[in-house]
Parts: C-alpha cells; structure tokens; sequence
C-alpha cells in the first residue's frame, strides 16, 4: 500500500507530464475501441452476407450430399421437407420466431430458345423467404416482376441477351431428374436481374422451390436446408445440439454442420481477425511509447531521490514496483479513458451504422451495405487490459535502471 500511494504522488508532481502521457493511451485505445467495433462489423457483415448467400448459420443435408456438394447431385436429397422442417423448428426451442429456415435446391440446367441454347445454374428457393437472403429482387431492371407465381423465374439480364429473350417470354428447362431421368419444364421470365458480376448475369436465374422439386421429380424434397440464427457466434454449439436432438428423434441419417465447419470462407474470417488483433496491438504500443519516454526522463530527473530511498533502506523490489506501477497507473488511466470514449462512439454507430452503399455497388452480389459496429462491454475491458499491460511492459526497462542504480552512484548523479 505504501508503494502505491507514493506512486499516486509521483504522478501528482507533475500533472501536465502525467497528462499527456496518459493521453497518449486514451487516444490510441480509443482508437483500438473504434476499429475493432467497426472491424468486427465488418466481419460480422461478411458472415452475415456470406451465410445468408451460401450455407446459412446452420446447413442441413444428408451425408451423401454433404461428400459431393462441389456438383450439387440431385439423386440425393431430404425428402420430406416439411417433416423435417416442422421437427427443427421444434428443437430450435425459444429461437423459433427469429430463426429462418430456407429449403434450397441448387443445380445445373440447358436452357433453350429457339435454335439457342446454353448451360446455367438454377436457384431454387421459397420465394418469399429468399427475398431476403438472395435478394434478387433488389437487382430487377425496370418493368420487372419477382417470381411470386407458380411457373415464373427471374434471370440473369446477359443470359437472357443470350436467349434473346426478354421479361414475359417463356423459357424451356431440360435438367437431369433425381431418378436419373430427363426432366423438362417450360417457365416464363418475370423479369431480369443485373448484378453486374458476370458470373451472375450470364449464368444464373431464380425459380421457386415447388418448380424445382416438380422439374426434378423430388416429390416434397430438398437438397438442403440452411438455417439463418439471430447471430452467428453460437453457430456451432446450436448445430451440435440440433444434430444430436434430430438424431434423438430418428434423423440421424442427417449432416447437420455449422457454416464454419464448410469450406474455406470461415478460414479467411479467422485469420483476417488474427491480423486486425495484431494491428490493434501495435496501434496500442505506439500509444504506451511515450510512456516509455516519460519514464525515463522521470529515472534521469529523480536519480538523487532514488539513491537518498535506497540508502533509507528501500528494497530493489520495492524501487521496481514504485516505478512500474506509476508507469501502469498513466497506462490504466489513459485505457478506461479510452475505453469509455470508443465504447461510446461504437454505441452509436452499432445503432445507426455506417451506410456504405456507394462503394460497395459493383460488389458481386445483392448485399446489406449497412455496417453496423459491433458493442461490446467485452472489448471495452480487454481495451483496458491491453493499454495497462502495454504501458507496464513498456515501463519494465527504465523502472529496471532505476532498481538496479547503486545509493552512490543515484546520489554522486546530482
């Protein structure tokens, strides 16, 4: 305690040195605060794009499926949707009503005109739910209708020029059938979609589910299901409880995965997180340098005090301890400082988000371009931790030289 207080003392003597050294920390963990908000909502944004698109929070298929997904067989499927669906939604317990859970089938086609054809990727879904994870809708051109009717699609804009086709012609189907036979189905355009991705425009178009499983002779089945959560960090322990709660219930048969368990967008996230935490970290030790410096100075100045308390009997340990904590007092101050002030500022901005629709326009698909900081009390703490650690480890050297100066030498200095 006696060290402590004279530490508190110390920092007293000079306020304005004090200061600003603390002030270097509250400006760069309020910047750390700041960029790992709006880091992490970016990534969450991503995750949020990336899983409403492709996998969902949670993908439901067979394990058959799950082997030979890269070609998106369709001799292998759920067969009934509905059961299955009704029993998830049953163990997904108290997350019912925010959970979304959409059955898709996606799968390679010949689609004819005339004397045209060419090859395309078919994506089959309910509507009304993919209107909000797809979200096609968002990219008709002008004078088109989404494909709420039985017997409509949407397609992409380049593969319509194509076809020479445009909104309201029909369009022929040719698909191979889950029995191994030749399906065919005649729809009619409801409208055109630009994305301006070529890989959409020319290659892909939308059909509702019921189509699908009509032109594909899979009675009431799907491929898969991909279930969308309110948030995607208990992803895996909810697919890990769903699994084992279906397999109670004689689904066992079941690939229940979350979407970090498939491919290698989740590896890309991880890492890419590695990196913004190292950032942060030199972002802090650039803060806590001038702490260092201060410190330093404060040995150099206070060498004839340091040699009267060693000679008064004061412990090396103690001398160590009294110029450590004073450098991690300034570290602590400046870090809940800067603490509070970023929590502040990603509080705001987790509420009205930063709207980032402009630059993200020519982005591959139809996005949520509103990026949302993500707030938490969390990483308001490991702020604190950070700045308080970094100023210690930084003050570590001259609190060493002050410990280690012999009485004469300290004394002799003045």
């Amino acid at each position: 305690m006696k060290v402590f207080t004279m530490a508190i003392r110390n920092l007293q003597r000079n306020r304005r040195r004090s200061l600003l050294a603390a002030s270097s920390v509250v400006l760069s963990i309020f910047l750390v605060i700041v960029l790992q908000g709006f880091m992490d909502g970016f990534l969450d944004s991503l995750v949020r794009n990336y899983t409403k698109n492709e996998t969902g929070h949670i993908n439901i298929t067979t394990a058959e499926y799950r082997e030979r997904a890269r070609f998106m067989p369709v001799d292998t499927f759920l067969e009934d949707y509905a059961a299955l669906s009704d029993a998830i939604r049953t163990e997904l317990g108290n997350i019912e009503n925010t959970a979304v859970i959409a059955p898709r089938i996606r799968f390679g086609v010949l689609l004819s005109s005339g004397s045209l054809t060419r090859q395309a990727l078919a994506l089959a879904g309910d509507p009304e739910i993919e209107k909000n994870l797809l979200m096609l809708d968002r990219r008709l051109l002008p004078g088109g209708q989404y494909c709420n009717s039985p017997g409509t699609v949407i397609i992409g804009e380049k593969l319509a020029n194509d076809l020479g086709l445009s909104a309201g012609d029909d369009i022929k189907v040719v698909a191979q059938k889950a029995d191994g036979g030749i399906g065919f189905k005649k729809l009619r355009i409801s409208g055109l979609f630009r994305t301006n991705v070529n890989s959409l425009d020319e290659s892909v178009f939308q059909m509702s589910l019921n189509d699908a499983q009509s032109l594909l002779a899979m009675g009431n089945g799907t491929q898969q299901i991909s279930i969308m959560l309110p948030a995607s960090e208990n992803s895996a322990s909810r697919a890990s409880a769903l699994s084992r709660q279906l397999a109670s219930k004689g689904f066992s048969w079941l690939s229940v995965l979350p979407w970090t368990a498939i491919g290698e967008y989740p590896k890309i996230v991880a890492m890419a997180g590695a990196v913004y935490f190292s950032m942060y970290f030199v972002i802090a030790l650039l803060g806590a340098f001038i702490i260092a410096n201060i410190m330093t100075m404060v040995v150099l100045e206070r060498k004839h005090e340091i040699g009267i308390l060693m000679s008064m009997g004061m412990k090396k340990g103690d001398l160590l301890s009294l110029f450590l904590l004073e450098g991690s007092l300034l570290g602590f101050i400046g870090a809940a400082t800067g603490s509070i002030c970023g929590l502040a500022v990603t509080g705001i901005f987790s509420k009205i988000g930063f709207d980032l629709t402009s630059s993200m326009a020519g982005i591959s698909w139809p996005l949520d371009n509103i990026i949302h900081t993500r707030f938490s009390i969390g990483a308001g703490i490991a702020g604190i931790a950070l700045g308080t650690v970094v100023a210690a480890l930084v003050s570590w050297l001259p609190s060493w030289r002050a410990a280690n100066l012999t009485p004469v030498e300290a004394i002799r200095s003045i």
